[in-house]
């Protein structure tokens, strides 16, 4: 697939001068910045959907407190204003 975009001139000198750095081309850079890029998106997304299920099933288990309690929990622990 071909792609063509537009960078902006401060953002192609950086991927000039790291390409330079690498002793690659500008687009071989590109590309490995863009991959690395949406895998780490897709694994922050996984991470996320596995936090938010063990989550629920903490939830329907019964294994969860009020955010009253955890607040004052943080106050205290911080030392912030309010904790008694």
């Amino acid at each position: 697939m071909t792609l063509t975009i537009q960078l902006p001139p401060e953002t192609e000198h950086r991927l000039r001068e790291r390409a330079v750095q690498q002793g690659e081309t500008a687009e071989v850079v590109a590309l490995a910045i863009l991959v690395d890029a949406l895998e780490r998106d897709a694994q922050e997304t996984t991470e996320a959907v596995e936090h938010i299920r063990r989550g629920l099933e903490d939830f329907e288990a019964g294994r969860f407190r009020s955010f009253s309690d955890f607040a004052e929990e943080q106050r205290r622990k911080h030392r912030l204003a309010g904790s008694g």
